[in-house]
C-alpha cells in the first residue's frame, strides 16, 4: 500500500537543522570564508528546496488512490485540507529556489559577509517556519494512513449492519482477522481485515463499524468510512440483522438500513438474521455466533457469490508539481 512508504514528515526546526548542517559541512572545505558564507546561503537555499520538495513527493496523487483509500482519507482529514498543506510546503520551495539567488547576491554585495549570511539564511528560515504547522498536519494524517489496512483486489465480503449485531463475531470465525469483541455498541473503531482459502478460492472480509439509520450527513466518520467500504469494495454484501433486539436497536430501524443498502448498492446483498438462540426471524436464514451455529450455511451461500477479480487497470499517474 502506498501509504506505507510515506515517512516521518519533519517538522520545520528539523529541515533546518539538517539543511544547516550539510552546509556546514561544506563550507568547512572553502579557504576563502567570503565565498564560503556565499556558498553556505546558497547550499541552504537548495537543501530546504529539495528536502520540501521530498515531502510532497512522497506522498501519493489522491486523484489515482483506489476509491475505497480516497474516500477514507478524505473522511479523516478532507482532502481539500491535504492538498491545502502540500501546496503551502510547494510555496516554501518555491520561494527558497526562486529567491535564492537574491540571498546569495546579497550576501555577496553586503559589507560584513557574516552579518549578510545570517541575515539571509533568518530570511529562509522564516519561511520554513511559517509552514510548520502544516508540515506537522502533514505527520499526522501520515501516521494515521499508514496503518489503514491493506484491502486486496480478490473476491470481497463486507459486513454491514447496526452496531453489537454480531459482525465482528462473524468475521472472527469465518477469517484469519481477530477484532476486539465485546457487549457494548460501537466496538469496532475502524475497518477490520479478514481473509479466508478454501482451496484456490480467496475471500476478503471487511467488517464494518456499526453504520446508523440517520441521513448521510448527519454519519459521523466511522460511519462514513463504513459507508466508504460498502460502496467501493464489496463483491457481496452480508447484513446482520438483530430481531431479539439485544443489541439495542430496534428490528425496524434495522430494517430500515437494509433497505436502504440494498437500495442503493449494485452489488447482492444478503441479509441474515443473528442470535437465532435467542430469537429467529421468519423468512430471514438464521445463525448464532455466539453458538457458533449456521454460520458455515451463511459462509456457504456467499460462496455461491465467489468469482475471479478481473485485470487490474493501472493508475495514471502524473508529474508532481511544485
Amino acid at each position: 500500500m502506498e501509504f506505507e512508504k510515506i515517512p516521518t514528515v519533519p517538522t520545520a526546526d528539523e529541515v533546518l537543522d539538517r539543511c544547516f548542517r550539510r552546509a556546514a559541512a561544506k563550507m568547512k572545505l572553502k579557504a576563502n570564508k567570503d565565498r564560503a558564507n556565499q556558498d553556505f546561503v546558497r547550499a541552504v537555499s537548495h537543501s530546504i528546496h529539495d528536502r520540501l520538495v521530498h515531502v510532497i513527493q512522497t506522498f501519493p496523487e489522491f486523484e489515482t488512490l483506489p476509491p475505497f483509500y480516497r474516500e477514507t482519507v478524505d473522511i479523516l482529514y478532507g482532502i481539500p485540507r491535504l492538498k491545502k498543506a502540500l501546496g503551502a510546503v510547494g510555496w516554501a520551495a518555491r520561494w527558497s529556489r526562486l529567491h535564492g539567488p537574491d540571498l546569495i547576491y546579497e550576501t555577496r554585495k553586503g559589507g560584513d559577509p557574516l552579518a549578510a549570511r545570517k541575515k539571509a539564511v533568518a530570511r529562509l528560515a522564516s519561511v520554513v517556519h511559517q509552514i510548520d504547522s502544516e508540515l506537522r498536519f502533514l505527520n499526522e494524517v501520515r501516521n494515521v494512513v499508514r496503518k489503514l489496512p491493506h484491502v486486496e483486489d480478490i473476491f470481497t465480503v463486507v459486513i454491514a449492519g447496526y452496531p453489537n449485531v454480531g459482525k465482528s463475531s462473524f468475521i472472527r470465525l469465518v477469517s484469519t482477522a481477530d477484532p476486539e469483541v465485546a457487549s457494548y455498541p460501537f466496538t469496532t473503531k475502524g475497518v477490520i481485515v479478514g481473509h479466508r482459502v478454501d482451496g484456490r478460492k480467496r475471500m476478503q472480509f471487511i467488517d464494518t463499524p456499526g453504520v446508523l439509520d440517520r441521513l448521510p450527513e448527519e454519519r459521523n466518520p466511522i460511519e462514513r468510512q463504513a459507508m466508504a467500504a460498502i460502496t467501493n469494495i464489496a463483491d457481496v454484501i452480508l447484513f446482520i440483522l438483530d430481531p431479539s433486539e439485544h443489541c439495542g436497536f430496534p428490528l425496524e430501524d434495522q430494517m430500515k438500513l437494509y433497505e436502504e443498502i440494498a437500495g442503493t448498492i449494485d452489488v447482492p446483498v444478503v441479509a441474515v438474521a443473528n442470535k437465532s438462540d435467542i430469537k429467529s426471524l421468519e423468512g430471514y436464514p438464521s445463525m448464532s455466533t455466539g453458538q457458533n451455529s449456521g454460520v458455515d450455511e451463511v459462509l456457504l451461500t456467499l460462496m455461491e457469490y465467489w468469482r475471479e477479480p478481473g485485470p487490474v487497470e493501472e493508475p495514471v499517474t502524473y508529474p508532481v508539481t511544485y
